[in-house]
This record gives C-alpha cells, sequence and structure tokens, in this order.
C-alpha cells in the first residue's frame, strides 16, 4: 500500500528506480514504523488536520488511522446540527408547555374568580329577595288578618239571620204541631175505637206493608217514627223476611246485626250482607241462629273465613242459596258446605282464589252438594283439569254454570265437566280467550237453552252449526266479539224457532247477508232483543228486514252500524214493541228520528255520538214520546237548551239522562230539567262547559232522587 500510494501520487519519471530506493528506505525503518504516506513528497501531503482516533471510531465507526475527507465532514455536520436542532427543539417545546401551563392555570383562576364572582352577586340578590319576600308576607298576613275580620263580620251577620229564621220556623212548626195534638187529642176523646185513633194515614195496611218492602233499613227506622200506626206496621214480620244490609253496608257493624236477627231470626229467610267490610264473629254467629235463613249473600265480607263460616254452618242446615264470591274462603270451607248443607242449590264461589283442586272434591263427599243446580266460579284461575273433573263426580246435576274472566280455561276442563255434568242448559263463558269449537261439540249432549261467550278469537261458524243441530230449544245467544263468527253461522242458526235474545256484538264479518237470512228464519217473528254493534257492514236493507219480520222485538241496538241511515230507522218508527234501542254513531238525522217517535213507546234511547242530530230532531221525538226514561244524547255538537227543554215538557219520567260533550248546554237546560223531572237518578253533564254553581242549585232544589251525578271538565262549576 506504501509503494502504491508513493507511485500514484509522485508520478515518478522510473518506477522502477523510485521502488528500489524506497525498499530500501523500508528495510532501514522496519515495518513498525511504515507509514502510508512516507513514499510521498512532503509538499504534496494534504492540508487536512488528523483526526484523533476516537472520534474518528466514534462518528464513522473507522478502524484505525484515516485522514479526513469531505463526505466526512458532511456527514459530521449533518450529525452536529441534528444534535443541535434536537437540543433547540428539546428546550422550545419546554419553553411552550411552560407557557402553556401558565395560561391554564390563569384560566383556571379566571373561572375561580368568575364562580366567586357571581356568588357574590348571587348572594347579594337572595339577600335582596329574602327582604322582599319578608316584607310581601308581612303585608299578605295584614291583608289576610283584615279579610278574615270581614269574613267573620258577614258570616256572623249571615249566621245570626240563618238562627232567627230558624227560630221563627220552628217556633210555627211548634205551633204547627201543638194543633195537631189538640186536634188528635180531642179526637181520641170522641172515639172509641183504638185502631182508628191510631191512623195517620187514609190508605190500607197491605198497601203501606207493599211500600216498606221497598224502603231500605235506615228508612224503615225512620218511617217507625212517624206515628204509632207506622212503627206497629214496621214491627210486622213479613217485613223483615227478606233483610238487605248491602244497601247500608258503609254504616252496618256487629252490632246492628246482632241485634236485628236476634229479634227477627225465626223470621229470616233471605239475608243480604254483600259489601260489609266491618263484620266479624259475632255477626256470623249470629247469622248461624237464624234456623229458617233460605238464602244468603256473604260476597265481600273481608271479615269472612273458614271459621266463621263454621259457626254459619251450625245452625243454616235449611240453606238453598249461597254466595261467597269476593272471599278468602280455603278447601276447609268446602267440606263444610258438603257436610252442613245438604240442600244447597245455588252456589257461587266466583273469585275465591285460596280454595284448591282438593276442596272441590269434598263437594261430592259424605252428604255431598249433589242437589247444586247453579255454580259460578267466576275468576278462579287455580282450578285446573282435575278441578273440574272433581265438580262433575260430585255435583252432576248442575244446569247453570258460570265461569267468567277465566283465561285459564280449555277445551279439557268443559270435557272434563260434561262427561257426567249432562243436565246443562245454561253456560256463560265471558272472557274465555281459550275455548274453541271442542267445547262446543262436548255441549252438544246438553240441552242447552242459553250460551254466553265474549272475547273469543277461536269459535268458528261450526259453533253454530252445532247449535242448529243438538239445541233445538235454545233461547238465548251471546257471542260477543267474536271475530271468525260470518254470515254462514247466522244462516246455520236461522231454523231454529225459540231464540229470543241474540247478542253479536262487535262480529265485525257480519253483513246483511247474515242478518236478513237470520230474522227472515223461524225466530225472527218471536225475537225479542237484538245486538248488532260494530257490525259496521249491516245497512238498511237488514234494518227494514227487521221492521218487518220482527214484531215483538223490545230492544235493538245499531251501535256503531255507520252504514245505517234515516232510510232504516224510518222503517223502525212502525215498530209498536220497540222500548229500548240504541243508535249511537250512525248517520241518522232529524228525520229518523222524528219517524222514530211516532207510536211513542220508546223508553229508552241512546243517539251519542250521532252528529246531524239537531234541537229539531228532538224537539219532534219527545212530541210522540211520553213514556222516555233513559235518553242518552252525548256528544251531539248541534244541541242546545232547547233540547233539553223538550225532552223535560214532554218526559216528566226520565230517571237517567246523559248531555256529556254537548258544549252548547248551560245552566238554563238544568233548570228544565230540576223544574220538570223529579224522578231523575243519573245524570252526566261533563264536559259542559258553560255551566256553572247555579246549575247545582237548581238540582239541589228540584231532583231530589238524584243519586249519580258526573260533571267532569266544568271548569265553571268551584269545588
Amino acid at each position: 500500500q506504501v509503494l502504491l500510494c508513493g507511485v500514484i501520487v509522485m508520478h515518478p519519471e522510473d518506477p522502477l528506480t523510485f521502488l528500489e530506493e524506497k525498499l530500501r528506505e523500508i528495510m532501514e525503518k522496519g515495518l513498525d514504523g511504515v507509514l502510508w504516506y512516507m513514499c510521498i513528497d512532503l509538499s504534496l501531503h494534504p492540508k487536512l488536520k488528523r483526526i484523533s482516533e476516537t472520534y474518528l471510531n466514534t462518528v464513522f465507526g473507522l478502524d484505525g488511522e484515516q485522514l479526513m475527507t469531505e463526505e466526512l465532514c458532511a456527514k459530521a455536520w449533518d450529525f452536529y446540527s441534528r444534535n443541535l436542532m434536537k437540543l433547540y427543539f428539546g428546550r422550545w417545546i419546554k419553553y411552550t408547555l411552560l407557557r402553556k401551563n401558565k395560561r391554564k392555570k390563569a384560566k383556571q383562576k379566571m373561572a375561580l374568580a368568575v364562580v366567586h364572582y357571581n356568588i357574590q352577586i348571587l348572594s347579594v340578590i337572595i339577600q335582596k329577595w329574602s327582604m322582599w319576600v319578608q316584607i310581601h308576607k308581612e303585608k299578605m298576613s295584614l291583608a289576610a288578618k283584615r279579610l278574615q275580620q270581614i269574613f267573620n263580620k258577614i258570616y256572623l251577620n249571615a249566621v245570626v239571620k240563618a238562627w232567627h229564621a230558624e227560630a221563627h220556623s220552628s217556633l210555627k212548626t211548634k205551633a204547627y204541631f201543638e194543633s195537631l195534638a189538640k186536634e188528635s187529642q180531642k179526637d181520641c176523646f170522641e172515639s172509641k175505637d183504638l185502631t182508628v185513633r191510631h191512623k195517620t194515614s187514609h190508605l190500607p195496611e197491605k198497601a203501606l206493608l207493599q211500600i216498606f218492602r221497598y224502603v231500605n233499613l235506615v228508612d224503615l227506622a225512620r218511617c217507625a217514627q212517624v206515628s204509632q200506626t207506622w212503627m206497629l206496621l214496621t214491627q210486622n214480620s213479613s217485613l223483615w223476611s227478606d233483610i238487605n244490609f248491602s244497601s247500608v253496608k258503609h254504616e252496618v257493624r256487629d252490632q246492628i246485626v246482632v241485634n236485628t236477627l236476634q229479634k227477627w231470626r225465626p223470621c229470616v229467610l233471605r239475608l243480604n250482607l254483600r259489601g260489609c267490610y266491618s263484620l266479624h264473629w259475632p255477626s256470623f254467629k249470629s247469622i248461624g241462629e237464624c234456623k229458617n235463613l233460605q238464602d244468603l249473600n256473604l260476597s265481600e265480607c273481608q271479615g269472612l273465613n273458614d271459621e266463621s263460616m263454621r259457626l254459619i254452618s251450625e245452625g243454616c242446615r235449611a240453606l238453598l242459596y249461597l254466595n261467597l264470591s269476593y272471599t278468602d274462603i280455603t278447601n276447609g270451607t268446602l267440606r263444610l258446605l258438603s257436610s252442613s248443607f245438604p240442600n244447597l242449590q245455588y252456589l257461587s264461589l266466583a273469585h275465591c282464589r285460596k280454595f284448591t283442586d282438593k276442596g272441590l272434591l269434598y263437594l261430592g263427599s259424605g252428604k255431598g252438594c249433589h242437589k247444586l243446580i247453579y255454580l259460578d266460579l267466576s275468576g278462579c284461575i287455580q282450578i285446573s283439569v282435575d278441578g273440574f273433573r272433581n265438580i262433575a263426580n260430585g255435583c252432576s246435576r248442575i244446569q247453570d254454570l258460570l265461569i267468567n274472566k277465566m283465561p285459564t280455561l280449555t277445551d279439557r276442563c268443559i270435557q272434563a265437566l260434561v262427561e257426567k255434568c249432562q243436565q246443562i242448559t245454561s253456560v256463560v263463558f265471558l272472557d274465555s280467550p281459550h275455548l274453541s269449537d271442542t267445547t262446543f261439540k262436548a255441549l252438544a249432549e246438553c240441552k242447552l237453552v242459553k250460551v254466553s261467550i265474549e272475547g273469543n278469537n277461536q269459535i268458528t261458524d261450526l259453533s253454530f252449526k252445532l247449535m242448529s243441530k243438538c239445541c233445538p230449544y235454545i233461547r238465548h245467544i251471546h257471542m260477543a266479539d267474536c271475530q271468525k263468527i260470518t254470515d254462514a253461522g247466522l244462516k246455520m242458526i236461522s231454523p231454529l224457532k225459540h231464540i229470543l235474545v241474540l247478542n253479536v256484538a262487535d262480529c265485525i264479518r257480519l253483513s246483511d247477508g247474515g242478518v236478513r237470512p237470520f230474522v227472515q228464519g223461524s225466530s225472527g217473528a218471536k225475537l225479542r232483543e237484538l245486538n248488532l254493534t260494530n257490525c259496521i257492514h249491516v245497512t238498511d236493507a237488514s234494518v227494514t228486514e227487521i221492521a218487518q219480520r220482527c214484531h215483538e222485538l223490545t230492544y235493538l241496538n245499531l251501535r256503531h252500524c255507520e252504514n245505517v241511515t234515516d232510510a232504516g230507522i224510518e222503517a223502525l218508527g212502525n215498530m209498536s214493541s220497540l222500548i229500548s234501542i240504541d243508535m249511537s254513531g250512525t248517520s241518522i238525522s232529524d228525520m229518523g228520528l222524528r219517524a222514530l217517535g211516532c207510536h211513542g213507546k220508546i223508553k229508552e234511547l241512546s243517539i251519542s255520538e250521532c252528529k246531524k242530530i239537531s234541537d229539531t230532531g228532538i224537539q219532534e221525538f219527545c212530541k210522540g214520546t211520553k213514556y222516555l226514561e233513559y235518553c242518552h244524547v252525548s256528544y251531539c255538537p248541534q244541541l242546545t237548551d232547547e233540547a233539553v227543554k223538550a225532552m223535560a215538557f214532554h218526559c216528566h219520567r226520565l230517571t237517567s239522562v246523559n248531555i256529556a260533550g254537548c258544549p252548547k248546554m248551560t245552566d238554563t237546560c238544568i233548570q228544565y230539567l230540576a223544574a220538570a223531572c223529579h224522578y231523575l237518578h243519573f245524570l252526566d253533564v261533563s264536559g259542559c262547559i258553560h255551566l256553572t254553581d247555579k246549575a247545582l242549585k237548581y238540582l239541589w232544589k228540584g231532583c231530589k232522587q238524584l243519586q249519580i251525578l258526573k260533571m267532569l271538565y266544568c271548569r265553571n262549576i268551584t269545588k
């Protein structure tokens, strides 16, 4: 390498001679002192400074001694500039973060300052507001004191005036009774007959006794205080054979029941304690002492349990009718029934949830309730197929069966029951959605007279077909809200000759194609009640056919039959048998209503939501109808006070009136009703926004027998 570097750099004229000389020098100095540039003239040596071995090794990874070149300098400068940039960038980042932190701290301090400032302002506002409130309260209290003083003075004046008036009235009353007493004393001295001496009425005793039978216990006690004659009549044993505590259930206590039953227990045949929730064992023990009791109603008696029934069963062996619905009786009571009431014929266990299938097994054990002909198991959802089988084994004479509101009732339950109870004539299955045509196949062996099913989507026309074949004497068919019933079903039952009641409300598939053939059938002339509510495909053709064929029809419901118009209703005007009709939601107008009132025997009319009806129609209808007792014209927006005036003037027997949702009614219409309709029991004026407190004053004076008053959304009537 040394020789080649020398030859290349020096360019000698005689290379061989040059190489010989340099070899001698190398031999003299030795190999240890050989350097790569020793064969090059000093003037041609590179001017670059020598870089230490440490830097060369560190920066460029060089081994041994090596000279710095331009490339190495560029690399060195690049390395130096990168390190310097990294240093400056790091310092700049630190400076930036420091400034950012300072700004953040300043922002936080500013936010705290704002919050503090707002709190200070709010505290000042609250202080001022509290001072204002305190001053306002003081002013209000002073004003209230002044108003109270004024009110007390006015009230005191009113009390004094009322007291003077009452004193004056009492003086007149006292004078009147003193004069009556003097006259009665004169009559006593003149007459020798004691019966005549005590009579205060010209009515015969039989008539008074008949009147007293319709009076509740509280009013009967008041009647006993009128005179000695009435007091003696109220002690007649025939009045106490039927005792109804239910009419005064909120006032009945054990002491009242015990005293009454102890006095009249030999006479009591029927006892109604429905809803008397305050009774305990003393009352039930007194019931057990009524040996001749035949009819007992303990429905909704909260104090009744198995122990109470044990007390009753000790003495009431002649019981025929027993109602235990909505009570907490268990299997223990059912065991008592079979052993203590062998003659029981009517039993209601509706909505009694604490007995089981095993309890129903007791009904047939021992003496058993083998004479039972009426059974109500409505709402007893705990009963399974085994329970119905137990009933069938013990009570095979059942004729009337009620099982309402029982979603667990299935075809298998009815099949198990009908296996041995083949004397059933009446079934009621309202709200039992799981029954199907299989139920009627099972009931085909029974001679049904009445069928009631409602809210069922599985019953089809096949059930009507089975009725037509197997139930020739059926009189009552109630198949409401059975969506699969079609016109074909009505055609199938048209040959039946004894149907009196047909209810197919909410069977929306029915149309003229089914109603007309049925009316033309064997039962059309005998039909008394027909309900076609919400049968939207029924038209005037069916209504006309009904008017022509159903000569004994008394009740007709066409509610929400939208296709029924005046043409059909005019045909009904010729029916002399029709007493009750519901045309709510139909398309009738004043013309149809006028025609309907021609024969004048309708007692119940409902035309709610008939928007075409006006005062003229009501006036024309009422002119021809004097026997109207029930009139519902709610949500007929055209009606005014004149319509109610016509009702009050022509129909004095009204007991139920509904004018809810008629916004044009005022206090005047209530004045008309109160002045003429003294038998009114029910009145609904909800939504009559123009009524005021005057209306209530009119009702208070004129309608003494009013029992139910509805006045929702009457905003001008104060509390």
